[in-house]
């Protein structure tokens, strides 16, 4: 099947960059990626991943990210949970 349609889209040029750092670590173009996802989404009818709305706990840990603030974690995946079962509410 030729290719002939474009797609274009926004995003944010950090984001891109680091997807496409990802992606040439895998060996896969931006267009192939973008040609599997449409596959998928109608072997599908629709899109094959979960969207949700993020929760009121979600959406105050998400601003607090985005101010820079909020935990950060360089141990092992053991350690942090770990430290999560520890400090629970």
């Amino acid at each position: 099947m030729p290719k002939t349609a474009t797609v274009n889209a926004r995003i944010d040029e950090k984001l891109k960059a680091r997807a496409e750092k990802v992606l040439r670590q895998v060996g896969v173009s931006t267009t192939d990626v973008i040609t599997m996802l449409y596959h998928q989404i109608v072997l599908r009818q629709g899109v094959p991943f979960e969207v949700n709305i993020p929760n009121a706990e979600t959406r105050r840990a998400m601003r607090e990210l985005d101010a820079g603030k909020g935990e950060r974690f360089d141990g092992t995946a053991e350690e942090l949970f770990d430290h999560i079962l520890r400090h629970r509410k």
